[in-house]
């Protein structure tokens, strides 16, 4: 089969993925637009809780009596919740009641960040950060699945864009005003911001998502078996280095932009809103290129990725420069996180909820690594341009453990 036949493979399986127990008819068209939108918030919540912490470091930095580079370590106990939190919450809920499961998981989301909002000191935060990262991944695979059950056939894939959309949504609006919030009103605002945005959704949930049931015949052994195929393993380990490379720089993209391109505070949300520009684009260029190529895709948006980053090393003392690069890595953090999405998608095969949740995880592990090994580098003296420098270097990594996944792929075939 060539690499054309295995993307176009994919993409019938994510437009049109087989029937899962336990799921609902297709509702009135109108109801599930509005379902769809709920959806979408709890989504346009996390994200906006997820990258405000970066655009706020230096404030919340200032708030907790930490440094910068300690401070950037509560970014990557928020991914750790998402790693822990995905397959654990994925696995023994698969039996309970979609809606009820979403519901659940986004108030422990809003109470997540209740209690970030309230830490006080560097260890509080570390766990309230957790604690917020926990419901993450499970939450966009229940979220998912019931979108999917919403609409006929052909619709499928368009339905679970869009619950992925409120989350490139997030990092436009969401982030940039949040990040305004916080630098107006206090580093805790934004959190509390982000409370009142679960119970909303939270609200949607219930007023326009059925009722539908879980899988009564899932298991906690069926849903993690997926975890043992080789090309499980390979997407999910590419996306962990690679995507790296992308949080590595923009982790602290908030001290770049002032004591780099020497711009003041209130210049950061700009940049922000470039990159979440960038990532709404990516999401619209991500779906065309996955009709061309699932894999090439992925391949190009590493290799690009680290060529971007190495320019964001050069150039960031150029505000103009810079205020571009960061567009283009939303881009490319869009077009990376759906194609692999769609890989691991078709990877897993039956284990759809999980499938969904696995790509979230494996993401914030590269959220964490990226912070973390930033801000090694930033501690050890080699300043802010250092992360970028990191970030190709993972790039590349994550470029050869993908294609090593293609080839062992490709053996498995003959």
């Amino acid at each position: 089969m060539s690499t054309l036949d295995d993307a176009q493979t994919v993409t019938r399986k994510v437009d049109q993925p087989s029937p899962v127990a336990g799921a609902a008819a297709p509702v009135d068209p109108r109801r599930a637009a509005l379902a769809i939108v709920a959806l979408a918030l709890g989504g346009f919540a996390i994200g906006t809780t997820e990258f405000v912490t970066m655009g706020l470091l230096p404030e919340i930095a200032h708030g907790i009596g930490a440094s910068i580079p300690t401070t950037g370590h509560v970014i990557t106990a928020y991914a750790l919740g998402v790693v822990v939190g995905a397959p654990v919450i994925v696995a023994l809920g698969a039996r309970l009641p979609r809606r009820g499961l979403a519901v659940g998981l986004v108030l422990a989301l809003g109470l997540g960040n209740a209690v970030t909002a309230l830490a006080q000191g560097y260890d509080q935060l570390m766990v309230a950060r957790f604690i917020a990262g926990i419901p993450h991944g499970a939450y966009f695979g229940v979220a998912s699945l019931i979108a999917a059950s919403l609409v006929p056939a052909e619709r499928k894939g368009r339905a679970v864009s869009g619950v992925m959309l409120g989350l490139s949504v997030a990092t436009v609006i969401g982030v940039p005003a949040s990040t305004w919030l916080g630098q107006g009103l206090g580093w805790r605002s934004a959190y509390w911001l982000v409370l009142g945005i679960t119970v909303v959704t939270a609200v949607g949930l219930l007023c326009f998502v059925p009722g539908t049931p879980g899988d009564p015949t899932a298991t906690v052994r069926r849903e993690l078996r997926a975890l043992k195929r080789p090309q499980v393993l390979f997407a999910i380990t590419a996306g962990m280095i690679g995507f790296g490379g992308i949080f590595a720089m923009y982790s602290y993209v908030a001290p770049l932009v002032t004591d780099v391109a020497d711009l003041g505070r209130s210049a950061i949300p700009w940049f922000l809103l470039a990159f979440g520009i960038g990532s709404v684009l990516g999401a619209w260029l991500a779906g065309r290129l996955a009709d061309w190529d699932v894999e090439r895709s992925v391949v190009g948006g590493f290799v690009a990725t680290a060529v971007v980053l190495l320019l964001v090393a050069s150039l960031a003392g150029l505000p103009a420069a810079l205020w571009v690069l960061v567009g283009v890595t939303g881009v490319l953090g869009s077009v990376l996180a759906i194609n692999l999405q769609l890989r691991l998608m078709h990877a897993a095969g039956d284990a759809q909820m999980l499938g969904a949740a696995l790509n979230h995880s494996a993401l914030n592990v590269a959220n964490g690594l990226g912070a973390w090994l930033g801000s090694v580098v930033i501690a050890a003296g080699h300043g802010y341009r250092a992360p970028s420098l990191v970030g190709a270097g993972l790039a590349v990594a994550g470029l050869v453990v993908f294609v090593l996944g293609l080839a062992q792929a490709r053996r498995a075939r003959v």
